[in-house]
Formats: structure tokens, C-alpha cells, sequence
């Protein structure tokens, strides 16, 4: 009985085969802008964000619109740019900056923008809510809240679109959970361990055959259920009728999904061009399996940032609010 699971044939980038203007990734792209839209509407239905602005002045239709527009800007913006400058390797777009946003590939051929970074959306939306809010004067932890507890149900589909493109696949597994992606780098069968995961997970291969391919995490569904359904479960029906003051379900956010994506990064596998940023003893080692937990990726760096700002900003406020309640 072989114990994995094949990625689905019938998947393919592009909604319609031939329409390359047309993709799931974008697709997914524009659900997920649409549930951030609707959640963060129903809150302000609900009087929730009028309360937490506290100032009298009831937020409108035309508000809603144009600070979701402002933090998507930001968001496409940062996600781009850290994923150019700081994922990419080849140095190209320091040398041409200008292909940071060019669409097309060296044929002409139409791409879309490939490539994009969480921690770079997360900053370039956070700049975005920040200059929405200074220019229409508005107090910006309120409206920051608003859009932290509407945010990871729309990220749920941004991950699905990851899994749509074959893309960002996990570590080696022989998990029951286990997926053979078509695009996953295939190993050699002279290798010992390569020989001995086959054999393990009872897998066919061909007279002959010298490469194979193994089943990886499909990691990029573990993040849209725990860093979206998970996290957005916890802030919308747990924390965001118990805030205590403006700036606690930012925090509560950044920590929570800070610390999700830390541990889902053991699971998937890194870029090979970056390899990790360190390892235990300081000795290369393979990013396609998890040899030891004290091999750090980019990512989880990252994340130990949002970690530890988040949680800093969080004692801060709680102090701040304790002192002001006195």
C-alpha cells in the first residue's frame, strides 16, 4: 500500500489552460482581499469600530474603501520588494530595479508578479493603515485591530493559491500526510536514504530508473488552516470581545501567527538558494530535510521578530493602559 498522496493532475496555474492573464494565484488573490473587505465591514456594522474610535464621528462606507485600498497597496508593495530583495539571489533586481514590478518574463511572455513575501505584506500593509490613519486623522490602533481580526481568514486562500501553483511544498515525509509535487526536486536512488524512504513508503519504481520523486508536506495547507482558519478562529470569537484597549488584537496577531509560522517552517522546506541563516555547529545541511530543530531558516527569523516586537508592544500597551486606569 503506497502511503502518500499524489498532487492532483487536473491542477494547473491557469484557470483556463492557454489564458495565461488568468490563474488561480490571482484568483485566490482577490477572495482572500474580499473576506478581509466583509469581516472588517461587519465590525464596523456591528458598531465595534465607532466604540473603539471613541471620538463620536461614525465611520463610513467610503472609509472602509478606501483604508482597505490603501493597506492592500501597501501590502502588494512590501510582499513584492522582500521577495525580490531579500528571497532573490541572483542580484538582478538590485541591478534593475525596475523588474520588481515588471510582469513579463525575458520572451514577453506574461507572468504576473511571481514571487511574493508575507513579512514584506505585512510590513508595506502596516505602513499602509499607518498613513491611511495619519491623513484622515483616525486613531490607528483601533482601525489596526479592525483589520487583525479580518485578515487571517483572507490569508486561508492566499496559501490556497500557493498549493494551487505546486509551489512552496514542504520537507521529505513519510507522513500518511505526505504529497508527491511534479515540480519537487527529484532525488537519486543511490543514496541510501532516498532507497529507504521508497521502501518505506512502498513507492513503484521503474527498471532503470535513477531519480525519484518524494512525497513532501503539503505545507502550504497546514499554513492556511493554522495560520488562517486557526488564528483568525482565535482572535474573531475569543480576543475580539475581550479587548481591553486599542492595539491588543494587533499584538495578539502578530505574536499568534508569528509563532504558528515558526513551528510550520520546520515542515517546509526553504529556498536552496538561501539554505538557512543558521544550523546546528554552524555545518551546511540539506534544507529538503529536517535534521535538527536548531537549523534556523529565513522565515523563522522573521517570525522571531514579530514574536518578540509583538509581545513587546503588547506589555507596553498593557502598562500604558494600567497606568492610565489608575
Amino acid at each position: 500500500m503506497f502511503l502518500s498522496i499524489s498532487y492532483p493532475s487536473w491542477i494547473q496555474p491557469e484557470i483556463f489552460p492557454g489564458f495565461p492573464l488568468l490563474r488561480w494565484y490571482g484568483l485566490m488573490y482577490l477572495f482572500a482581499f474580499a473576506t478581509a473587505y466583509f469581516l472588517f465591514r461587519y465590525q464596523v456594522r456591528n458598531g465595534e469600530l465607532d466604540r473603539a474610535q471613541g471620538d463620536g464621528h461614525p465611520v463610513t462606507t467610503d472609509d472602509i474603501s478606501s483604508f482597505i485600498s490603501w493597506t492592500i497597496f501597501g501590502l502588494l508593495i512590501g510582499a513584492r520588494i522582500f521577495a525580490t530583495l531579500i528571497y532573490d539571489t541572483s542580484g538582478i533586481y538590485l541591478q534593475k530595479p525596475w523588474l520588481i514590478f515588471w510582469p513579463l518574463n525575458e520572451s514577453g511572455q506574461w507572468t504576473g508578479l511571481q514571487g511574493m513575501s508575507y513579512h514584506g505584506g505585512f510590513v508595506g500593509a502596516f505602513i499602509g493603515m499607518l498613513l491611511w490613519t495619519i491623513r484622515h486623522k483616525k486613531p490607528f490602533l483601533a482601525w489596526c485591530d479592525t483589520m487583525a481580526a479580518s485578515v487571517p481568514l483572507g490569508y486561508t486562500f492566499g496559501r490556497l493559491g500557493n498549493f494551487l501553483n505546486g509551489e512552496l511544498y514542504g520537507r521529505v515525509t513519510t507522513s500518511p500526510f505526505g504529497m508527491i509535487f511534479p515540480n519537487a526536486r527529484r532525488f537519486s536512488l543511490s543514496e541510501p536514504w532516498v532507497r529507504k524512504t521508497a521502501e518505506y513508503l512502498n513507492m513503484i519504481v521503474p527498471d532503470g530508473a535513477a531519480m525519484i520523486n518524494l512525497p513532501r508536506h503539503p505545507s502550504q495547507l497546514y499554513e492556511a488552516f493554522f495560520e488562517g482558519i486557526v488564528l483568525w478562529a482565535i482572535i474573531w470569537f475569543i480576543f475580539r470581545k475581550r479587548r481591553s484597549f486599542n492595539g491588543m488584537l494587533t499584538a495578539v496577531y502578530t505574536i499568534g501567527y508569528g509563532l504558528v509560522r515558526f513551528f510550520i517552517e520546520y515542515l517546509r522546506e526553504p529556498d536552496s538558494d538561501l539554505g538557512y541563516r543558521i544550523t546546528r555547529g554552524g555545518v551546511p545541511a540539506p534544507t529538503y530535510l529536517l535534521e535538527s530543530f536548531l537549523n534556523i531558516s529565513t522565515g523563522q527569523i522573521l517570525c522571531l521578530m514579530m514574536i518578540v516586537g509583538g509581545t513587546i508592544f503588547l506589555l507596553i500597551r498593557s502598562y500604558q493602559c494600567r497606568s492610565h486606569a489608575k
